[in-house]
């Protein structure tokens, strides 16, 4: 095998997501208009777009040797291809995606089995039909392209099966979850045969090493400070850091630079202690990596 790596980068809801995180992870991406093969600054990449309803399928046929999409359509695709990692697009969702079962809030729908002979609509259908067949209901389910909620209001279902988040959306319509049927997050994913290539299979481990560093740096700031030395340890003591804080000596050896890397969230109850224990000069700063 040549060395050179196809890879999928999902086009559309996680596209912009995905070409930041490959930023952050190294690699800059640009998507030229109209086109579906994106210009890399990595000679050993070649990288194609392609929506993530069908990435699993073109990673299993070798079209590409790895590639980004949603655990959802692995499994609508029942694709059999390697998971190296999930990835969690902390700026897209802070939570796994669910692909949940509604109906109308007033109809005498309560459980599943109360569907028996109902027609359902989704756009996951493979695996909406696997579902109800290991459950022994039997239902009819069909394809919709899209305003699925709508399906119902309008008669054409009596129940769906919707991708959501927080569930805003699905009780906007009228409806009500009755079930949660999988939690989906996208995951990078590569051809067994390309995964057995040692070139390739290195090449993928590199990139879901950074990927997943870039994402980790997502949620953690660096914090820097002046701090006089005989503060020391009293800010160290109430100092978070990933193992433990960095302290040098400054030009004036009456006081030290201290240095750490924290969750982002910790900062803004962190600062006014670091203030009242002496620190000045804080710097708080962002992270394209934690590794």
């Amino acid at each position: 095998m040549s060395n050179i790596l196809k890879l999928g980068i999902p086009k559309g809801s996680l596209e912009k997501a995905t070409l930041e995180l490959f930023s952050k992870s190294g690699w800059k991406i640009d998507v030229h208009h109209r086109s579906y093969f994106p210009d890399v600054d990595d000679p050993s990449l070649k990288c194609s777009l392609c929506r993530a309803q069908e990435m699993s399928r073109y990673v299993e046929q070798g079209v590409l040797d790895a590639g980004i999409t949603g655990k959802d359509w692995i499994l609508e695709n029942d694709s059999d291809v390697v998971v190296i990692t999930d990835l969690v697009y902390s700026k897209v969702s802070k939570r796994p995606t669910r692909w949940v079962l509604a109906v109308p809030a007033n109809s005498p729908y309560k459980r599943p089995e109360d569907l028996e002979g109902k027609k359902i609509a989704t756009e996951l259908v493979n695996f909406t039909k696997r579902y109800f067949k290991e459950k022994g209901i039997n239902v009819d389910v069909e394809f919709s392209w899209g305003a699925t909620e709508a399906k119902v209001a309008s008669g054409l279902a009596d129940a769906i099966v919707e991708v959501t988040e927080t569930g805003t959306t699905i009780k906007a319509h009228g409806l009500v979850i009755i079930e949660e049927l999988m939690q989906s997050n996208p995951q990078l994913i590569a051809n067994k045969k390309a995964w057995e290539d040692p070139w390739k299979r290195q090449k993928i481990e590199q990139i879901a090493l950074l990927l997943k560093g870039a994402l980790r740096a997502y949620r953690m700031v660096g914090l820097k400070m002046n701090v006089p030395r005989e503060n020391i340890n009293k800010i160290v003591e109430i100092l978070p850091s990933l193992n433990a804080p960095t302290v040098s000596p400054l030009y004036d050896e009456n006081w030290c630079s201290v240095e750490t890397v924290i969750n982002e969230a910790e900062v803004r109850e962190l600062i006014p202690k670091l203030i009242a224990a002496g620190a000045q000069g804080i710097i708080e700063y962002d992270l394209n990596k934690v590794i």
